[in-house]
């Protein structure tokens, strides 16, 4: 790249306030430095491994998978707030964002996503897995039937687990419970 020929897409990608990244089958094939540093690695340190490397489990790389592709497949848009998994271990939040480059195929095969830190904003609360894939959907406004259906569990298991959410935050309602994982106002 010379000064006189800038190459813009390249400064864009590898300058972007925001995390981005390039996967092939779920696998890193490019990222940019802010993407590299949310998680606390070296760019090379990420370029062709798998990104289950920075799920909190294998449960939730595969479950993430299951969730993801039917939109995608739909509107060829996919957009979240998960926990993710820093190199020294530590979780945090973050927006996920994807576009896939082979939607009408397999929309995984190749896809661009964007990451955006909320830490700031949202700290992380002791859940377990199962916690935050409820969580999440109800992020997404689905009501507990949804809920067991794509977990694969019983309405009264959702139930039970949205309780102990609500206890465990001292909330009354699932509008409360969201502000205060995501540390708006109540």
């Amino acid at each position: 790249m010379t000064d006189a020929n800038p190459d813009y897409a390249k400064l864009a990608f590898d300058h972007a306030p925001v995390g981005l990244v390039v996967t092939e089958s779920r696998v890193i094939r490019a990222c940019n430095s802010a993407f590299s540093a949310m998680f606390g690695y070296q760019i090379d340190e990420l370029v062709d491994q798998s990104f289950a490397l920075l799920y909190p489990s294998q449960e939730e790389f595969v479950r993430i998978r299951d969730v993801g592709v039917e939109p995608l497949k739909k509107d060829n848009r996919y957009s979240d707030e998960r926990i993710m998994a820093k190199k020294d271990g530590a979780l945090f939040w973050c927006r996920v964002r994807g576009h896939s480059l082979t939607r009408d195929d397999d929309p995984l095969r190749r896809a661009v996503w964007s990451f955006a830190d909320l830490s700031a904003t949202r700290p992380v609360l002791a859940l377990s897995t199962r916690e935050r894939q409820i969580v999440m959907h109800l992020g997404e406004g689905r009501t507990s039937k949804e809920i067991a259906r794509m977990l694969d569990v019983s309405p009264r298991t959702v139930e039970a687990y949205r309780a102990r959410l609500l206890k465990k935050c001292g909330a009354v309602n699932v509008a409360e419970l969201l502000s205060h994982l995501s540390s708006m106002p109540h």
